[in-house]
């Protein structure tokens, strides 16, 4: 077509032939075996040496998603060059080491090259979102989100799942659905980027808190409560960044927060129910190698709500409880007590 360079699409987009996966945690080696099975030549970048011997060598990821064949065409390298020569990228790397993982990564990507943000949660130093801080480490590169109800074990054995991917260019979005979609992995396209990112973040901290909850034996009322409250603080931060209501009532909003508010398996619930048992945050970190992200996450929801002018009740108990050494019950207390307000207020 005129006015585009050999072997490019319409749009200036690479043809997306070859995926490079950044960070093999539990979500990254299921994302690996996705691209995979959706014809994609994948590369899966880990930080840790015992990782990329385990998968190399038995083709497991033994220590973040043990039980789980990678598919034995997933290549998998420690060398962040070898890995940037991809057409696609998607960065699954928890946010707080988001920045400087994407840092070490620009100067080996080709020009134009997508980047899709998989992380869930909210930088502490900055308050930026993945995306945000993938606009500032990758200048020039398009950037997208990938968010939803997912746990990883169950999108690794290729169990239907549903999910939300989203680019500010709607084009974009549906190319790279096209791209990593299967019948049993289905990516529906959105153009609300902040949204998107938003719903994922939150969600974890009201996970924990659902949690929290459970451990206290507080009744199935009060984790529905905190459930549908919990989507109000997700709208309301989520038009503050720019975001549309109605992705809050979707996949990476509604969606994932009644997956991750409602099973042991996931990470940031059983960590909340072990705290409300009486157990503590220092405690249950040092028994666990993969990241509850709505940890970091709270505390950077705080300072970012307050640099908005926002309320977010819920996530402040949270944060109160993990990180300002609060007491539960007293801080469950100041909670219900609370002025009543109507339920339309967002």
């Amino acid at each position: 077509m005129p006015g585009t360079s050999p072997g490019m699409t319409a749009e200036g987009y690479l043809p997306l032939h070859r995926a490079a996966v950044i960070g093999a945690g539990a979500w990254g080696t299921a994302l690996a075996n996705v691209c995979r099975r959706a014809g994609l030549d994948v590369v899966l970048w880990a930080r840790e040496a015992e990782v990329v011997q385990s998968i190399a060598a038995r083709r497991e990821n033994d220590l973040f998603l043990p039980g789980v064949p990678v598919d034995p065409a997933v290549r998998v390298t420690g060398d962040l060059a070898e890995a940037a020569g991809t057409d696609l990228v998607l960065m699954v790397v928890p946010t707080q080491h988001l920045r400087s993982v994407a840092t070490g990564l620009a100067s080996h990507l080709a020009p134009n090259v997508p980047v899709v943000d998989c992380a869930k949660g909210i930088e502490i130093a900055t308050g930026e979102l993945p995306s945000e801080i993938l606009a500032e480490a990758l200048p020039g590169h398009p950037i997208a989100a990938l968010s939803g109800p997912t746990f990883a074990a169950e999108v690794a054995r290729g169990l239907p799942t549903a999910i939300t991917l989203a680019a500010p260019d709607l084009d974009l979005a549906r190319r790279l659905a096209q791209a990593i979609g299967l019948p049993t992995f289905r990516p529906y396209a959105s153009d609300d980027l902040p949204g998107v990112e938003v719903g994922g973040a939150i969600k974890n901290v009201l996970a924990i808190a659902c949690g929290i909850v459970e451990g206290k034996g507080l009744g199935q009322n009060a984790r529905a409560a905190l459930i549908t409250r919990g989507l109000a603080e997700i709208v309301r931060l989520g038009r503050a960044k720019g975001g549309r209501t109605e992705t809050a009532m979707g996949l990476a909003g509604l969606g994932d927060l009644v997956l991750t508010c409602s099973s042991t398996a996931s990470r940031n619930y059983s960590l909340g129910l072990a705290i409300g048992r009486g157990e503590s945050l220092a405690d249950i970190q040092a028994q666990r190698r993969s990241i509850a992200e709505g940890v970091p996450t709270a505390a950077a929801l705080a300072a970012l709500a307050s640099r908005l002018g926002i309320e977010l009740p819920i996530a402040a108990a949270v944060n109160a409880i993990l990180h300002q050494g609060a007491e539960i019950d007293a801080t469950i207390a100041a909670l219900l007590a609370r002025p009543f307000r109507d339920e339309a207020e967002t």
